[in-house]
């Protein structure tokens, strides 16, 4: 894993022979947040199991600890938290340090927010560029008080008031984040907080809090719009977890597999939670031979195996309303279209330029420099191809975990290597890449042997 001193780590990707086993990705990034966290307000012992140990997560479990709940590892993937209920929560010490890890720091701004305390929050060179305003916002109408540097940047300090008031928030954006921080304040807050929903994003808050028993209630309004109801200051009861494969990290083999000739991959036990399905459906309408194997529920969450085979991909156009079911994805997906015959539009993607990076320039660089052609809109990605000569060009990162992984997949189906600046950011999502790439037959070496 990277460390906060640690200097760049350049890697390269080489043209690979055939993809082929079966793997099993990390835990789903945005469950093991929400199941720490949950953990630490519940009264009792939260048992986890499959908890992704990547340092966007661990950066969670320190922030619980200093909250004051006790979480434990008890092995790999295991873990225990005994919580201090709703309202219990402890004035950190010292300041929280998140790293790199955005959808963290967001959580644990509305967890906290809702308590008459200070919590300071920083975190690394990234994530202090990426603004907090729209989780911000909605908090200071709750009454917390906001102590920020320019524009809403970290570091920044939080006091939450002696009563948080419940308010009726509709979602400017859509961003699942925002949702949740709202509702993660609403746990501690008296009466009836009501967050309104345009466009639907990912459910793992709401589903977490109707398992830890949550006085919470969902409906559809007359607009479409989804209302979702949670009633404040009522205990959580522990639940047992056990957290599914992430697709955002189960995207990187499934697209290497479609991608390097002779290619075949499963990838057992990801999660099929609708809502971060769009990637799949996007590269079947592509032509991806891809196939659901042992489809199942999971602790309320659907869960399957994704065969994958190397295929003949076509462009399309993706359609905007489709973002938020794969909003990370979409860096490897501008790979698997550099492969595609024709043009691949990608629309409504605002969201990623407030990543870890701004993602779609940092996508459109690095296409460009291994000879892709692509063009860059304000909010859109057209990618065309394929191109005569793919590779040989040197990705800058940006600290961005997704966009060293997409570029480190392109470069195992080029002519020529790919390289990218800086492979460290991987450990905040995925630090078995490496190893499980590798495993599956993935050329991985230092960028001057290109090997």
């Amino acid at each position: 894993m990277s460390t906060p001193n640690a200097g760049p780590e350049p890697l390269a990707a080489a043209a690979s022979r055939p993809l082929t086993g079966r793997i099993r990705v990390p835990g789903d990034k945005s469950i093991s947040h929400r199941a720490l966290m949950f953990g630490a307000l519940a009264l009792g012992e939260t048992a986890i199991e499959g908890l992704l140990e990547g340092e966007d997560v661990l950066g969670t479990a320190s922030a619980m600890r200093a909250f004051g709940a006790s979480v434990t590892r008890t092995g790999a993937g295991a873990w225990r938290v005994s919580g201090v209920g709703v309202g219990g929560l402890l004035e950190p010490e010292g300041v929280i340090d998140y790293g790199n890890a955005g959808t963290g720091v967001r959580l644990a701004m509305g967890l906290a927010g809702s308590h008459a305390f200070a919590t300071t929050f920083t975190g690394d060179a990234s994530l202090c560029r990426r603004p907090m305003g729209r989780v911000l916002d909605p908090l200071r109408r709750m009454g917390v008080q906001v102590l920020a540097r320019s524009r809403d940047r970290l570091p920044l300090t939080i006091k939450g008031p002696s009563v948080p008031l419940p308010i009726e928030y509709r979602v400017p954006v859509p961003s699942a984040q925002v949702k949740s921080a709202v509702l993660l304040a609403a746990l501690n807050t008296p009466g009836v907080t009501t967050v309104i929903e345009p466009v639907m994003t990912r459910d793992h808050t709401e589903r977490m809090l109707k398992a830890f028993g949550a006085a919470i209630e969902i409906e559809t309004g007359e607009d479409g719009a989804r209302i979702i109801r949670l009633e404040g200051q009522r205990d959580l009861k522990p639940q047992p977890i056990v957290v599914p494969g992430d697709p955002s990290s189960a995207a990187f083999p499934m697209v290497a597999a479609l991608i390097v000739p002779g290619s075949d991959v499963t990838i057992e036990n990801v999660l099929l939670n609708p809502m971060r399905t769009g990637l799949i459906e996007t590269l079947i309408e592509m032509g991806g031979d891809i196939t659901i194997e042992n489809r199942r529920d999971v602790g309320g969450e659907t869960v399957g195996d994704i065969r994958v085979r190397s295929s003949r991909l076509k462009g399309v156009v993706v359609p905007p309303e489709r973002a938020p079911s794969m909003i990370d994805e979409y860096p490897v997906l501008a790979v698997a279209a550099a492969h595609a015959e024709g043009r691949t539009v990608m629309e409504g993607l605002g969201e990623l330029r407030v990543k870890e990076s701004d993602r779609i320039a940092a996508v459109a660089a690095g296409l460009a420099a291994n000879g892709v052609a692509v063009e860059e809109g304000p909010e859109s990605l057209t990618v065309t191809g394929p191109t005569a000569k793919l590779g040989g060009g040197t990705v800058k990162t940006h600290l961005d975990h997704r966009i060293a992984m997409s570029f480190l997949v392109l470069g195992l189906s080029s002519e020529v290597a790919v390289a990218v600046d800086d492979a460290g950011p991987i450990a905040t999502s995925f630090p078995e890449f490496r190893t499980l790439m590798t495993a599956l037959g993935a050329s991985f070496g230092a960028p001057e042997t290109g090997a």
